[in-house]
């Protein structure tokens, strides 16, 4: 059984509604990020060169402590499952910072990283960048309305390559860009049924479409 599950993709691609729906599924608990109260986030969309550093660091310092929250979940053989994963905060990280900040960042990194404990799964949701596009834009969050194509193409390069040599923990590598497992249960029920036979190693699910 999975202690810990983290799901992790790009901006958009839906991993704070698939969290939400598998704790419920599996009488979990849900640990999720609220991205909302950095209070670097909106400038940083205006001003990404001014304010990448103080984005990142904020970013680290809360995703460190709620990784140390979801260890403490697993004391009490509860499944906790997260919309992040404490690793991921470096692919931003590298996209948005210059040389000298990121060599900064990475000392403070290293030292936090050596404390958390890796997940028991993580389930990475892949999907093509126009569809992350689409997606951005129906949610419509003011604060992410100035994300360009090129920008989001960027991160979501950076997740395929950081998860293509991710070793920590065992991997579920989804195709998300065809199915819709908020809206057709069926999606969803056969995602689960992938993660509970998730054992170890790297696997990759590529559903059907549901989409008409």
């Amino acid at each position: 059984m999975h202690h810990s599950i983290v799901i992790e993709g790009p901006l958009g691609v839906g991993k704070t509604s698939l969290a939400t729906m598998l704790a419920e599924k599996l009488s979990g608990q849900a640990l999720l990020e609220d991205v909302e109260q950095n209070p670097f986030l909106a400038l940083f969309y205006e001003n990404p060169k001014k304010y990448a550093f103080q984005t990142q660091i904020f970013f680290l310092l809360r995703r460190y402590n709620q990784a140390s929250t979801m260890s403490q979940i697993d004391l009490f053989s509860r499944v906790a499952v997260s919309d992040f994963l404490f690793d991921k905060d470096r692919i931003f990280a590298r996209s948005n910072l210059d040389e000298n900040e990121y060599w900064l960042y990475e000392q403070l990194f290293q030292i936090l990283k050596k404390r958390i404990a890796p997940p028991d799964l993580v389930i990475f949701l892949q999907a093509k960048t126009e569809v992350l596009m689409e997606r951005i834009k129906r949610r419509n969050r003011k604060y992410e309305r100035s994300i360009g194509y090129k920008y989001l193409e960027k991160i979501n390069q950076a997740f395929n390559e950081f998860f293509f040599h991710y070793t920590d923990s065992p991997l579920l590598v989804v195709n998300a860009s065809e199915i819709d497992f908020v809206h057709v249960p069926e999606d969803f029920e056969d995602l689960v049924e992938r993660v509970r036979l998730m054992k170890s190693g790297i696997q990759y699910y590529v559903p059907m479409s549901s989409k008409k």
